[in-house]
């Protein structure tokens, strides 16, 4: 991978540019190296609770600029999702007040939990008053026949100091056991938030690469619809056999081979970032 024919970084948000409230060391470098070279930035994330101007508040609030239009969510990426797949349809969904606006500025009707009759889609993204009464009613739309979205699969959602809440995939994992039907999902790995934001940068997937912390989510993912990656590795993980395109253990390594690139290296790749091969330990 040649860092100098990118013309677009895409960046996993949870895990990768900032962990609860505290950012990744490194990274606002990296980001402000990237717009100095005029290199497209987007941020990308399964977050199934927010939309880019929620977002955009969060990573002002951090020291990092962006534009609304460079941040998308799998909750805003659902809503046209369902009415590409499904046309404008009635809805049985759970997540936050957030969510269910964008799937109703998508054009589709939202029904009663009390009413769930004549839904046509049930959707689900992370919901904090998930309990056992919605799980037996969305449970029985799906196994009545209902079609099944899930936002994400991810089965936690990170907080401070190695703290975790039950994520979205916990939730979708409870009505899939109890309908025995399992969902369409339109966050990453699956191609769907690949695809969408490809189309909000207008590159194709060869002009850009997928920086992530999480070999199946962002690697995998991305390189099934044939982006570059490159993988933030944490502490102590093998990738095993995924093969990144870059490995690096911190935003200060990347920033250094940015630079090299910049002054006409001729590879984006040093002894110890090279595909397939980890740096040693302590860097």
């Amino acid at each position: 991978m040649d860092l100098r024919s990118l013309r677009a970084f895409i960046f996993d948000l949870d895990g990768c540019v900032y962990v609860g409230e505290t950012l990744v060391p490194g990274v606002l470098a990296v980001l402000e190296r990237l717009r100095r070279d005029g290199r497209r930035i987007l941020f990308l994330t399964n977050n199934s609770r927010e939309d880019g101007a929620a977002l955009q508040v969060k990573l002002t609030r951090l020291g990092i600029r962006a534009e609304c239009e460079e941040i998308l969510s799998g909750a805003e990426a659902t809503g046209p999702y369902i009415r590409k797949r499904f046309g404008p349809a009635r809805l049985l969904a759970i997540g936050s007040e957030t969510f269910r606006r964008l799937l109703a500025e998508a054009g589709h009707q939202l029904v009663a939990l009390e009413e769930p009759h004549e839904t046509r889609v049930v959707v689900i993204g992370h919901d904090f008053e998930f309990d056992y009464r919605k799980l037996t009613i969305l449970a029985r739309a799906v196994k009545g026949g209902a079609a099944f979205v899930a936002v994400n699969v991810d089965p936690h959602l990170p907080v401070e100091h190695d703290q975790f809440f039950p994520g979205c995939g916990a939730l979708v994992a409870a009505v899939s056991l109890a309908s025995g039907v399992r969902p369409e999902v339109v966050g990453k790995p699956n191609p769907t938030l690949f695809a969408a934001a490809l189309a909000r940068i207008e590159v194709s997937p060869r002009e850009a690469v997928m920086v992530g912390d999480s070999l199946n989510s962002d690697v995998r993912g991305a390189q099934a619809v044939g982006l570059h990656t490159i993988w933030l590795a944490p502490p102590g993980v093998d990738p095993g056999e995924v093969q990144p395109d870059l490995t690096i253990r911190s935003f200060a390594e990347l920033e250094a081979l940015l630079l090299e690139a910049a002054d006409g290296g001729q590879s984006a790749e040093s002894p110890m970032t090279r595909k397939g091969k980890q740096p040693a330990d302590g860097l």
